[in-house]
């Protein structure tokens, strides 16, 4: 482990595209910043020891007062679809890229969020509030924990000063980490300069897709073959995620083409959410009144975005035909995975296409009952030793006796036995999850400078499967405060 920052091996692959990618400046340092926490899982990723963390150089680099040694720190164009509109030009309009460490678990660019204005601030001040901080820094481990690709969180940095939204709050940063801040708007951006994005898609298949260069069956053994493969290969990765986020109950909430990863992460956590009580039309987002990103339309947006995807690679000069062959294959992409994770959290052997109408009627009996997401999948592990806590979670039991009686028949059907079947159930459905209120109660105790609640929740999210004793309140529904919490894009 390095002991410290100028030891990490550093490179800038992304500063070494052409300068219309981005613009070299420096971020606006926090006033008198206050380091509130560190991650040790993300320092290891980086190979930095955890003594690392506590030093005054780690604070200067984490809160914009000095640059990443022999880091290049700049600011990312892009554009993007917002809301289904076009938005034309977007950035990084408070995001600085510091540098890229080659560690040996891999290549990770390090990006502050919150760290002032670039020429891509549009009419922005460049601050991320501390609200909004620890949210996406809890956020992201919490999906590393549940196994769901993502952007980690190395650091949270605070201070003083004052960011004005629809309240006066005040600001903070968080380090960002990842192999590539590339979105789908990266590409969209360049679709009137086709030479450019051929650019950009070399660098990105280069670091992130070198499979895309090997030749396929079925595929041209030229250029255009490169991307179909590519597409086909961000069609599968997306498509999986969503999958991921759908079982888990995740609700993105600005499923924007510039929030969407080239390399299937999540990416850009703003407005989401853990569902609480079950709503298939959930919008997690106050300021999505149409609700485009309800929990049950996430898989189509997803297909949505990857068309205007492709329609920004179809003006390479590559076949229509081929790339709509691609995006074909986003169902069968999506289904596979979602009703493998739904079989591990039913606690069956494998999905039979029979068990469709199982699973309609688990997500018809959840939305009618509004039962807790998490915990119903949690309990019905335990169902056929004491079905009372499974029952409680439902305003009706009767329903839920008749859904309960169907799927002890259908387990049945597996011969497996019952430890088997627990065993796989807690090891799909996590006990902890990073609900609203626990994530208000970490904020509120932030504001006065108090971490403790956020390293009680990063342990727990980072294995939220085992159950730990002393922390039941944290393995509860939501209380009622909760339903008056709001998340927005006023961020």
């Amino acid at each position: 482990m390095k002991t410290a920052l100028d030891q990490l091996n550093v490179v800038n692959s992304y500063a070494e595209l052409p300068r219309q990618f981005h613009t070299m400046l420096l971020p606006q340092p926090l006033t008198d910043p206050r380091l509130l926490h560190a991650n040790p899982a993300v320092a290891a990723l980086l190979g930095l020891s955890d003594a690392v963390l506590n030093t005054p150089a780690f604070l200067q680099v984490f809160s914009g007062q000095r640059p990443l040694p022999g880091g290049k720190t700049l600011a990312a164009v892009y554009s993007g679809h917002q809301f289904g509109v076009w938005a034309g030009q977007l950035g990084d309009g408070r995001a600085h890229l510091l540098g890229e460490v080659v560690a040996p678990s891999g290549h990770w660019e390090l990006q502050l969020k919150g760290s002032g204005m670039t020429p891509y601030s549009r009419m922005g001040d460049g601050r991320a509030v501390l609200r909004s901080s620890v949210r996406e820094y809890l956020a992201s481990e919490a999906m590393a924990g549940l196994g769901i690709p993502t952007t980690r969180a190395l650091a949270l940095v605070v201070s003083d000063d004052k960011v004005y939204r629809e309240t006066v709050e005040t600001a903070a940063i968080v380090t960002r980490v990842s192999p590539s801040f590339v979105r789908f708007g990266s590409f969209e951006h360049w679709s009137a300069a086709p030479e450019t994005m051929r650019l950009l898609l070399d660098y990105v298949v280069d670091r992130h897709y070198p499979q895309c260069r090997e030749p396929e069956a079925g595929m041209p053994d030229d250029a255009q073959g490169v991307v179909f493969r590519f597409l086909r290969a961000v069609v599968a990765r997306t498509a999986r995620l969503m999958a991921d986020w759908q079982t888990a109950g995740f609700c993105h909430g600005v499923m924007n083409t510039d929030n969407m990863s080239i390399i299937g992460l999540t990416l850009d956590y703003g407005p989401y959410g853990f569902m609480d009580s079950f709503q298939a039309n959930h919008v997690c987002n106050h300021s999505d009144t149409q609700g485009r990103y309800a929990w049950n339309a996430q898989p189509a947006v997803a297909h949505w975005n990857l068309y205007r995807l492709g329609a920004a690679l179809l003006q390479m000069g590559v076949d229509p035909e081929g790339l709509k062959a691609q995006l074909r294959c986003y169902e069968a992409d999506f289904l596979a995975p979602y009703q493998a994770n739904l079989a591990r959290k039913l606690g069956l052997a494998a999905y039979r296409e029979q068990d469709e109408s199982l699973v309609d009627e688990w997500w018809k009996l959840l939305h009618t009952q509004r039962a807790d997401f998490s915990l119903s999948f949690r309990r019905l592990a335990d169902v056929t030793q004491d079905s009372s806590l499974f029952l409680s979670l439902f305003d009706d039991h009767e329903p839920a006796r008749a859904w309960l009686d169907t799927y002890l028949a259908r387990i049945a059907q597996d011969g497996r036995s019952d430890a088997a079947r627990r065993a796989q159930m807690n090891g799909a459905n996590p006990l902890y999850v990073l609900r609203n209120h626990l994530a208000e109660t970490a904020i509120r105790a932030a504001a006065k400078g108090d971490a403790s609640e956020i390293e009680t929740l990063m342990t727990l999210l980072g294995d939220p499967y085992t159950e730990r004793p002393g922390y039941e309140a944290y393995a509860q529904p939501a209380p009622e405060w909760a339903s008056q919490l709001e998340v927005s894009c006023s961020s």
